[in-house]
């Protein structure tokens, strides 16, 4: 296995994975992504946050790395962190565990520099999902709904948000 950014090339895949994780989403009934600028994600490859897990050459999962996120966090957004978007995991590696995996990796980039948090957020309602990420370390926050929503991806336009955080030993 082997973490590392995402390139340009990478991004049909990309969007293929988001797809495929709102198909699953919608099947799981739970609030779904709707869609993502392909400006967006260029935009995060340029500044080396889209991140991939590869195994054996082919992409396992992947996931945004962001060094703020006022619009979600507010006031805790002046803490020292590092948030994680966008997990996607390609389906013929489900089952892998990776956001377990992300979760090390990420302590030890936040670590590396200088953050005492590894933070993220979901739809509030996925009770599944908000197990899921405690079982991997995270510790939840509560449910919130956000204010200013126009700058953010077009699934934050509606309902509150589940938030999760973890902090580096």
């Amino acid at each position: 296995m082997q973490i590392v950014t995402c390139t340009e090339e990478d991004i049909p895949v990309l969007f293929q994975l988001y797809d495929v994780a709102t198909a699953y989403q919608k099947q799981m009934g739970v609030r779904h992504w709707l869609g993502f600028e392909r400006s967006l994600v260029e935009t995060e490859i340029r500044e080396n946050r889209q991140w991939k897990i590869l195994e054996n050459g082919q992409i396992a999962c992947v996931f945004v790395v962001t060094w703020q996120d006022p619009l979600i966090w507010k006031e805790k957004d002046r803490d020292p962190a590092i948030y994680l978007h966008r997990i996607a995991t390609n389906p013929q590696f489900r089952g892998g565990q990776y956001v377990k995996h992300i979760v090390a990796w990420a302590q030890q980039y936040a670590k590396a520099n200088g953050k005492q948090f590894v933070r993220l957020d979901t739809h509030s309602g996925n009770e599944k999902l908000n197990t899921y990420y405690v079982s991997c370390g995270f510790t939840y926050l509560g449910v919130f709904p956000l204010d200013n929503v126009r700058e953010l991806p077009a699934h934050y336009h509606q309902g509150s948000f589940s938030l999760f955080e973890l902090k580096i030993p």
